[in-house]
């Protein structure tokens, strides 16, 4: 099992969301967030722009991630995100 924490989940956002709107990784501000009633989302700002996105899209970001960073093909099915009080942090099965 590999966890990576909110850092690295943040810079996973940053790259699928520069990816889809053509622009540079540094052009894109993220906040992630969970509540019960939403579960984990993320504010994404794009060049000022503000946008919300939901659980799958953090997992897609994650699936992508790991490919491009790590050089293993994970599913969306194996990764489980997680909280505490200080931190969030996904953990993905091989």
């Amino acid at each position: 099992m590999i966890r990576i924490y909110t850092d690295e989940i943040i810079n996973a956002v940053c790259l699928h969301m520069a990816d889809r709107r053509g622009v540079q990784p540094s052009d894109v501000e993220v906040q992630l967030a969970w509540d019960e009633e939403y579960g984990f989302t993320a504010e994404v700002w794009v060049n000022g722009r503000s946008q919300y996105i939901i659980e799958a899209n953090l997992l897609e970001a994650i699936e992508q991630y790991m490919y491009r960073q790590y050089n293993r093909r994970v599913f969306r099915t194996n990764i489980k995100l997680d909280v505490d009080e200080e931190e969030m942090w996904a953990d993905i099965e091989d």
